[in-house]
């Protein structure tokens, strides 16, 4: 994120008064060099930081905000907020989504009207064009998100925020909205059977995300600077990963298979990617590494399956050998009911006990 560039305090000599520019307009502050004119103009480049994409929008009267006005100072606030590393996260088309269907379906709308019942017409919107519950579920929290945000920036009254609360989220079996399957575990045969499909480095990267359970935009980054090689178990500390933002550490524990898998790619720059896709030192994505993986799977006649079972996998080991709380150590989850989702329960010991004693 480029850093703001502050407006300087200015003087208008033809009438002896101060002002600042703020986005091309002149703000008069009063009396040139007169502690009020001062005063003013600490507070107006205070509101300025504060809030750049809203003080920008000078054509926007705050009394009479409409919904599509609102999205779009959203807007500017997103691609400003969701960036890693100075490049646009993956949060930022699902935010285009929302600003979207607030524009086309409530775009003249005075914000402060905006309800429950209108973000409840938007839910079922969203239902008729076949959308996941899950999806769903995250897009009208993502709306009620740009209402807080614009609570915040007083542009609108809390209480608009506080009645969109109400809404609560949809809930498994009591509703239309279609429901998605959940993330299996790829057996370790199916993966074995693809690789001879893939290229070398990404079979290695297959091979790699296996052994580590990690996911698959932390395996896609690996770099030799990133990696603690000093201990038995060498630690990977990639430098960017989901929760990052949340103020959370995570560290990676590659073992010796997954050492051996990833030693020929050390040789190279500490800031170089290891699984890079060309010359360039270009790391494979997650869209890419997953499109490898699809097209393998297309041309040895398979089962299509995707990076993210990987982890699952790795996670229903551990689980099965260790326990709940070190597939939780191993996945980097601060709670062990995430790690339900990705370890799956070993039926086969249920069926094993079920044999002695139902």
């Amino acid at each position: 994120m480029s850093a703001l560039k502050i407006p300087a305090y200015r003087r208008h000599k033809a009438v002896g008064q101060a002002y600042v520019n703020i986005n091309g307009r002149q703000v008069y502050l009063g009396k040139y060099d007169s502690p009020e004119s001062h005063e003013r103009y600490r507070r107006i480049v205070a509101e300025f930081c504060a809030r750049p994409a809203v003080v920008a929008a000078q054509s926007v009267s705050i009394d009479g905000l409409t919904v599509v006005e609102l999205a779009a100072l959203y807007w500017k606030y997103a691609l400003c907020y969701y960036t890693k590393d100075g490049k646009p996260s993956g949060k930022l088309p699902h935010v285009r989504v929302m600003v979207r269907a607030l524009r086309d379906l409530y775009g003249e709308t005075p914000a402060a009207e905006f309800g429950p019942l209108k973000l409840k017409a938007m839910r079922q919107h969203f239902i008729a064009k076949g959308l996941s519950r899950n999806y769903i579920n995250d897009t009208i929290g993502g709306i009620r998100r740009i209402f807080r945000w614009a609570t915040a920036e007083e542009l609108l009254p809390p209480s608009v925020y506080q009645a969109l609360a109400t809404l609560p989220g949809l809930k498994r079996g009591r509703t239309d909205a279609r429901e998605t399957d959940p993330v299996e575990a790829v057996a370790d045969s199916l993966v074995e059977s693809t690789l001879p499909f893939l290229r070398q480095v990404v079979a290695d990267l297959v091979r790699f995300q296996r052994l580590t359970g990690c996911r698959p935009g932390e395996a896609c980054i690996v770099r030799p600077g990133d990696m603690d090689g000093t201990g038995a178990i060498w630690l990977y500390t990639p430098r960017r990963f989901k929760t990052q933002h949340h103020g959370r550490s995570r560290v990676i524990f590659v073992g010796p298979k997954a050492q051996a898998v990833l030693k020929p790619y050390l040789n190279r720059g500490p800031a170089e990617y290891c699984f890079s896709s060309s010359k360039a030192s270009r790391h494979y994505s997650k869209d890419s590494y997953n499109r490898a993986i699809r097209r393998a799977c297309d041309k040895a006649k398979l089962t299509i399956w995707h990076p993210n079972q990987l982890r699952h996998a790795a996670g229903t080991e551990a689980r099965r050998q260790f326990g709940l709380e070190a597939a939780q150590v191993v996945l980097g989850h601060s709670q062990a009911n995430v790690t339900q989702i990705y370890a799956e329960r070993d039926l086969s010991l249920a069926v094993k006990v079920m044999t002695a004693i139902g």
